[in-house]
């Protein structure tokens, strides 16, 4: 019987579990809005002063400076921080080629030749002017004509909402070995915001499968109202790995990707990160150009932010926004809104924040909100029925096999483990009489002879027992008075 009311329990508290509503969401897969507010655009130039050394005619120092682009591209933030990872190429160049265009410019300026203004070292008909250039281009020499400082000016602009046209400067930590292997910046000053920037999340490991559907996000200029994150779809090819990267091809055969891809890297997505489908995580970087673009994995970007010295992490920032964000993909806009209204306090230009709030006021309390729909089915539409129907068909059925254990029990009583029959009662003792003196008691039980009355012979040879007439005490044979309450005894 323990057994059964056990088990009628636990039936019992399985459907009150399952008559709850559920109040847990697995977070939302498959999204690229977790990545693209740590998405930054970012353009590096050289900046060359130069100053040339006239001895043709007369000594003359002419001084110029140059801005010459090295690359612009997507970075993306990996640190509260505002440690950036893009690659090498955006930011960096070789410094004697940049020498070598700043020459060729500033000679054709001032002595009005021809020289193309290229990274090539060219020569001039009059030989004169000939020495004085080929003295000017690099090394630095003791006959030199030409002084040159080159340096790297790097500019980030972060996807905010206003759009920041000045953006913020950092400087190259490190570089890559090749032209598509990962830099690491950090900023010059303090990133924007009190707390420091959102990041982006780092996967594990890139997907082995081939055919493994990823978004590819980036920058195609200055974020503005006009410029917006651009997202691909991309899947992932067979093979590849390393700095050589890991090839796109479509399982269906519809896009050329590889070729699609490589327009966007020469536009500006060079550096964008490969968001994987499963958990919206960066699993790579977009590298390559032309009609060949390919990823490099995660495990390259993670291994040149340790040899940088510099630690991914996620901040304040991100934490309030992927706890809207959840809320906000499983359509639960009332609770969602006062989360992205706590990502812009913690930084205000945060676009998709701004844009999701708009959406999540104009449907909070409508027909779409799931925590509106929670709310009013207890006042519509009430409990459903089929639970107490459930759990009264349960309570039947334990009564029932209770019932029949029961009677099985009753059944077997006449075996030789039946319980031994109950002790006898102890036998009850006489009452005394209600009536009695508190100091002569008289038992009913007490039989008293009865006294021979006047002209009555006894037939017995015995003595005569007489009493009291007054009080009923017993008299001896020579008793003349009771001994009890002195009456006169009357003899005949």
């Amino acid at each position: 019987m323990a057994r059964t009311t056990v088990l009628t329990g636990g039936v019992a508290a399985a459907i009150v579990l399952l008559a709850l509503p559920a109040v847990a969401h697995e977070h939302p897969s498959g999204i690229t809005d977790l990545v693209t507010p740590a998405v930054v655009r970012v353009e590096a130039v050289s900046h060359v002063e130069i100053t040339l050394l006239d001895h043709v005619s007369q000594l003359r120092h002419v001084e110029r400076s140059y801005d010459f682009p090295i690359g612009q591209g997507t970075g993306i933030v990996v640190n509260p921080d505002g440690a950036i990872v893009t690659l090498t190429r955006v930011v960096k160049t070789d410094d004697e080629d940049v020498a070598v265009r700043a020459a060729n410019k500033v000679f054709a300026e001032h002595h009005d030749v021809k020289v193309p203004q290229d990274a090539e070292r060219h020569s001039v008909k009059d030989a004169i002017l000939n020495r004085h250039l080929k003295d000017c281009y690099p090394p630095k020499r003791s006959t030199a004509t030409c002084i040159i400082d080159v340096t790297t000016d790097i500019t980030v602009f972060p996807n905010v909402s206003p759009a920041d046209t000045d953006g913020f400067k950092a400087e190259l930590v490190r570089a890559g070995s090749g032209p598509d292997s990962p830099a690491v910046l950090m900023p010059v000053a303090r990133a924007v915001g009190s707390v420091g920037m959102p990041t982006a999340p780092l996967a594990d490991k890139v997907p082995d499968q081939p055919g493994a559907p990823t978004s590819v996000a980036g920058l195609l200029g200055r974020p503005g109202p006009s410029v917006r994150t651009t997202v691909e779809i991309a899947h992932l090819g067979k093979g590849g790995s390393g700095e050589n990267g890991r090839p796109f091809a479509d399982p269906e055969k519809k896009v050329d990707e590889p070729v699609k891809l490589g327009g966007l890297a020469d536009r500006g997505l060079a550096g964008a990160p490969v968001i994987g489908d499963k958990d919206g995580h960066v699993v790579g970087m977009l590298v390559g150009g032309g009609k060949e673009a390919r990823m490099i994995g995660v495990r390259e970007i993670t291994s040149t932010l340790s040899k940088a010295g510099v630690a991914p992490r996620r901040g304040a920032i991100d934490s309030a926004f992927e706890a809207a964000l959840t809320r906000y993909h499983t359509k639960y806009y009332t609770e969602a809104a006062p989360g992205f209204q706590r990502v812009l306090e913690l930084y205000p230009g945060n676009v998709v924040a701004a844009d999701l709030l708009k959406v999540a006021l104009a449907k909070r309390g409508g027909p779409e909100d799931a925590g509106t729909k929670r709310a009013a089915a207890p006042a519509s539409s009430g409990l459903p029925l089929w639970p107490f129907i459930v759990a009264a068909g349960v309570l039947f059925v334990a009564a029932a096999v209770g019932a029949f254990l029961l009677w099985r029990r009753r059944g077997a009583g006449d075996g030789p483990d039946d319980d031994p029959p109950p002790p006898p009662l102890v036998p009850q003792q006489p009452a005394y009489d209600e009536g009695a003196d508190q100091t002569i008691m008289v038992r009913r039980s007490q039989q008293f002879p009865v006294v021979p009355q006047q002209g009555q012979v006894l037939t017995t040879q015995q003595p005569a027992i007489t009493f009291c007439t007054a009080c009923g005490m017993r008299l001896g044979q020579a008793h003349r008075f009771c001994g009890y309450c002195g009456q006169p005894i009357e003899t005949s």
